[in-house]
């Protein structure tokens, strides 16, 4: 979406292909642009699974392709106090966050945004596939035009100060077509893969990974009659809803459990702390994988207050299609959601993200289900 007149637009440069044509489409309108690549994490900078080297390589080919200047900034420090320790908290207390949602609030929409304030910037941008929307004077943050790519649920913390200065260029387009815009510019990242990783772990290992960080005490894996079915390497490396890596895969059930046949795959239902007990149960429909409300705190709402009470829709993990519900409770510090239908492995940890048609009202952390 043009503006109306050329300004001053920062644009964080990741190496991948959308914020490649992020800031080629930004220059098309006129606008003076500005790369900058951020780098967020250092602790094991060398190994094969950090690509921050070669991403900034691919960026820094980006901006000499369209012509512009970049600046190479390192964010590792304000990324190890705001995100990760927060991070490691929560897989401590046996939650599964989101650290991407965490990542775009405290570092590329906050740390970098100061940043590029200081460089006399007017607006930053980003390769997201979100849109910005301003009406009547207040800002709104819509999903991405392609729903395929839709990102705004990793962005439901963004406030109206932040969206003020921010734009979202390839939000109004499908993927397809970004990849089209790259290969015909001549960017030397056209057929790069999307990055699938977490935005600091990237494709690594995920539990050698963790186990570098958190101290964690096996015990018992039991299933929803008590019975103990194997040994579990520390709560923290399951999350709800995981069906494989448990470990007991071998196990065969003689007069299957409710919900579950003989031979259906297990999957982690429950995590009990106090215990050190981790409960897993056979089938996928199984009633202990299901939900019709769940609570949530430590909540963010774009327009700067809570939805009103009623009809609404949802999402309790990315990609899901949104789920209707009624908020029944909603301020700053709750919220309370009953769905229509019941909702799988709701995971405490994860983000609950509201939804008005294409309009993202923001959420929270999701405490618990039931």
């Amino acid at each position: 979406m043009s503006a109306a007149r050329p300004q001053r637009v920062v644009v964080g440069l990741s190496g991948g292909v959308d914020s490649a044509v992020t800031a080629h489409l930004l220059k098309q309108q006129g606008h003076e642009v500005v790369g900058i690549f951020m780098k967020n994490w250092e602790d094991d900078d060398d190994s094969e699974y950090c690509s921050t080297r070669q991403d900034f390589l691919d960026a820094a080919s980006v901006a000499d392709v369209l012509g512009i200047e970049i600046e190479h900034v390192n964010f590792a420090a304000d990324y190890k106090d705001r995100v990760f320790a927060d991070f490691l908290r929560e897989y401590q207390a046996g939650r599964t966050p989101n650290p991407d949602v965490l990542c775009n609030a405290e570092i590329k929409f906050k740390a970098f945004l100061d940043h590029a304030m200081r460089l006399g910037a007017e607006k930053i941008a980003t390769g997201h596939y979100a849109r910005v929307r301003e009406r009547e004077g207040r800002f709104e943050l819509l999903k991405g035009l392609d729903p395929l790519k839709d990102q705004s649920y990793f962005l439901h913390r963004l406030n109206q100060a932040q969206l003020s200065k921010t734009m979202f260029p390839v939000g109004e387009l499908p993927k397809t077509e970004v990849r089209r815009i790259a290969a015909e510019i001549g960017l030397p990242n056209a057929k790069k893969k999307d990055s699938t990783g977490i935005c600091f772990i990237g494709e690594r290992p995920f539990r050698e990974f963790l186990n570098k960080y958190l101290s964690n005490q096996p015990g018992p894996i039991k299933d929803d009659r008590g019975r103990t079915l194997g040994e579990h390497v520390g709560l923290s490396f399951y999350t709800l809803g995981q069906r494989k890596g448990i470990g007991i895969g071998g196990v065969k059930e003689k007069g299957a459990p409710r919900g579950g046949g003989e031979h259906d795959a297990w999957f982690v239902a429950r995590k009990d702390m106090a215990a050190n007990v981790l409960y897993v149960v056979q089938g996928h429909d199984h009633a202990w994988l299901q939900s019709h409300t769940l609570s949530a705190d430590d909540l963010s709402w774009v327009a700067g207050e809570a939805p009103p009470l009623g009809a609404c829709a949802a999402k309790t993990r990315y990609r899901q299609t949104d789920a209707t519900c009624s908020i029944d409770a909603a301020d700053h510090a709750h919220l309370r959601l009953s769905f229509a239908q019941q909702q799988w492995a709701v995971t405490p940890g994860q983000s609950a993200v509201l939804y008005d048609g294409d309009i993202c009202l923001g959420g929270g952390v999701i405490s618990g289900a039931a």
